[in-house]
Formats: structure tokens, sequence, C-alpha cells
């Protein structure tokens, strides 16, 4: 009994990110996401109090989710930071497979509905996004070591203009329906990153 409550749960979690992904947060309603789910609305009031406490719970299996997705990434381990953050760029890449709304961010798509009417919910869906960002300015910091790079700019500034590149890039695609468009921001992005090294810092031997 035990084993099928978590499943359910699950199944409620799993369910959330792809309706909200699809409809918005406020458009969502708690019958959409157990029809999604495959539960009753029963099983649904057994695991949360409301909406509201799904999508907290979501919200933290979302950065669950996102944490191990790019933790056992192959970019991490590749000897040289510079290559690293390349690699990151093909890896985003070719996870925008599959139907639009799988391919953008569950967190960035609620931060940008309830930032203000919920929030609670955007710093949970903002953690997920800061706790990313502090993953790749490590790798970049790395890299500005590495390549003798010294300037105004911080490593965590660079990591905010990739996230926001990306995210605004996600908004583009939901705007245009075209998927390629994300793709060749982050192909934008590689050329900047290889400009922006390649024009302050010398490749080590």
């Amino acid at each position: 009994m035990t084993g099928s409550l978590h499943t359910s749960r699950t199944k409620l979690l799993d369910a959330t990110l792809k309706v909200v992904r699809t409809k918005g947060y406020h458009a969502a309603r708690i019958e959409d996401i157990c029809a999604a789910a495959g539960v009753t609305k029963g099983s649904f009031f057994h695991h949360f109090d409301s909406k509201d406490d799904l999508a907290l719970a979501a919200a933290a299996h979302w950065r669950e989710h996102v944490s191990d997705t790019f933790a056992h990434a192959a970019y991490n381990n590749l000897p040289d930071p510079l290559d690293q953050l390349l690699a990151y760029l093909e890896f985003r890449k070719s996870l925008l497979t599959g139907a639009l709304p799988d391919i953008t961010c569950f967190a960035g798509t609620v931060i940008q509905e309830a930032y203000v009417t919920h929030p609670q919910l955007r710093d949970a869906c903002g953690q997920s996004i800061e706790e990313h960002v502090g993953s790749l300015a490590q790798i970049a910091g790395a890299a500005l070591c590495r390549y003798g790079i010294k300037s105004d700019w911080t490593a965590k500034s660079l990591a905010l203009h990739m996230q926001a590149v990306i995210q605004g890039a996600f908004i583009l695609v939901k705007a245009e329906g075209q998927v390629k468009i994300a793709a060749d921001c982050i192909d934008h992005l590689r050329r900047y990153l290889e400009l922006l090294f390649g024009s302050q810092g010398t490749r080590p031997l």
C-alpha cells in the first residue's frame, strides 16, 4: 500500500511539471493534473492540501531532477573548464527533443507567471535556477583562472548571462513555436564564449 501511495504522489508531481509547462500555473487545474497523472482527486488530497502545496512539492521535485540530470552529464568529466562550458551548451541542445512543453523549464515558466502572486513558489523555483547558476559559475571560475583572464565581470555574472540566454530562448520558442530558435540561441552563446575566451585569454598548452 505504501508503495502505491508513493507512486501516486510521484505521478502527481510529474504530471504537474507537464501540465504547468503546457498550460501555465494559473490555468492548470487540479482536475487537469489528476487526469494527466491518472489518479483521483481523492488521491490528490491524500498527498496535498491544495494546488499551491502541490506546486511547492513540484518545485522541489524539479530541482532534484535538474540537479541529477546535469550532475551526471558527460561534460563534467572533461579536464578543461572551457571545454566543459562548451560541452554543457551542446548538452543543452541535446535536451531540445520532444513536444514543446517538454523542453522548457518548469521553474522559469512558473517564475514568469507567478513571481508577484505566489512569492513562496517563486522563491522555491528560483532556488533551482540559483543552484544551477552556482554549478556553472564554478566551472566558469575555473576557466577564468586557467586562461588567465582578468576582468571586471565575474564567473557568476557569466553563468547568469548563460541562463538568461537559455531562459529567453524558451520564451522565443513559445512565441514562435519553433524549437530551432533555442538551438540557434545556444549556438550564438557558444560563439560568444569562444570569442570571449579567445580574445581575453590564452589556451594553456
